[in-house]
């Protein structure tokens, strides 16, 4: 599973969860089937801009802030990521351990 779809799917959950709808509320606003969405939301599966477009109206969140939401995640991995493989490119005879 990519990182995006993982992230698409956890922002639209939790706004779900935070308006306190249903996956069946949003299915009926946003006219899409229960069970993608539910896929969307396990980040099983990659929204169209059309289908997310319909999940944000349906969301009653600009499609902006859900995209906003997703980016501020996957700049979070990334410095993460950058972070381990700096640490991880560190040679062990650079180390120094000290029995204290």
């Amino acid at each position: 599973m990519t990182m995006m779809r993982q992230f698409v799917g956890e922002v639209l959950r939790a706004r779900r969860i935070a308006e306190g709808l249903t996956l069946r509320d949003v299915s009926a606003r946003a006219r899409v089937s229960l069970g993608y969405i539910s896929e969307v939301e396990r980040g099983q599966k990659e929204p169209s801009s059309e289908l997310l477009a319909a999940l944000a109206s349906a969301l009653e969140v600009p499609l902006s802030k859900v995209l906003l939401d997703v980016s501020s995640l996957l700049e979070v991995e990334e410095v993460a990521e950058a972070s381990l493989a700096s640490i991880s490119s560190i040679a062990p005879s650079k180390v120094s351990v000290s029995a204290a």
